[in-house]
């Protein structure tokens, strides 16, 4: 299984998801069975270290992002991934534009994956970009990524351990 997780320029969301989902399934023994990645659909920031904020507050939570660098999802994605994850619409239309149509259904919401009885969550389409605004809004994005995450451990497994 493979999958991309992706935002607008692959410094705060994408990247948070991409640590989380490494760590729960690295809890969940599942390391071996999913690879991992994130992408943007901009080009701002090829090269560039997750942003400071999201680095420190998933550094709080255990989560290392220190390794990954931005990069921009490319055509060959769409082949390369089982799912491409994205934040929120702009990015789902941003996907939609350059996937070839018979790839469409790989395109989810990352909050799609939320477990309907997570109440603090449901009804939350976006994972909210918290890029200009302050500390509060990278610790509700790690919120949002771990309930998303767990919820997409929990769907993904029975393909996983069949």
């Amino acid at each position: 299984m493979s999958i991309c997780f992706v935002c607008l320029g692959n410094i705060c969301r994408s990247p948070t998801a991409e640590g989380v989902m490494r760590h729960l399934v690295g809890e969940a023994r599942l390391a071996e069975r999913i690879l991992i990645d994130s992408a943007g659909t901009g080009d701002w920031h090829i090269g560039a270290p997750p942003d400071d904020r999201a680095r420190h507050a998933a550094g709080r939570r255990g989560y290392k992002l220190e390794a990954l660098r931005g990069r921009q999802i490319a055509p060959a994605d769409f082949e390369r991934f089982d799912l491409l994850i994205a934040m929120d619409d702009k990015n789902v239309a941003a996907l939609r534009r350059i996937c070839p149509p018979e790839q469409r259904d790989k395109i989810r919401l990352l909050m799609e994956f939320v477990p309907e009885t997570d109440s603090r969550w449901s009804g939350t389409r976006e994972v909210a970009d918290p890029y200009f605004g302050g500390a509060d809004g990278f610790e509700q994005v790690l919120d949002q990524c771990e309930a998303a995450c767990r919820g997409l451990i929990a769907a993904l497994r029975p393909q996983l351990t069949a």
